[in-house]
């Protein structure tokens, strides 16, 4: 029969691996939401750019394509060429902040009476 002494040595054992586990947990958290930021910034600029071709708002355009949690984070601006260049900021799940931006930019041609 183990000792007291031991018993504690085993729930040290056990819980010891905890703050690593969490931390894994949130990195790939963040990689998640990093991926999607980035995956969601291409339909974004897409949707900007479709609604800049027919003379639509292109910044509302952008935010309604994306979740709320990100709608906030985007910036679209209007290149020389034609096309939308979108900036769009990665959140972090602790904190609050930004850490990163993505971008992304589309191009389509001019709808309407006016285009050729």
């Amino acid at each position: 029969m183990p000792t007291t002494g031991e018993r504690g040595q085993a729930r040290v054992e056990l819980v010891a691996p905890l703050p690593l586990a969490l931390l894994l947990v949130a990195l790939a958290w963040q990689a998640a939401v990093a991926g999607q930021a980035v995956w969601l910034s291409g339909a974004a600029a897409r949707a900007a750019d479709r609604a800049h071709a027919v003379g639509a708002d292109p910044v509302a355009a952008a935010r309604s394509s994306l979740p709320p949690a990100l709608s906030h984070l985007v910036g679209v601006a209007a290149a020389r060429d034609g096309a939308i260049d979108l900036s769009l900021g990665i959140p972090a799940i602790v904190g609050g902040t930004r850490l990163a931006t993505v971008h992304a930019r589309a191009r389509f041609a001019p709808q309407g009476e006016g285009a050729r």
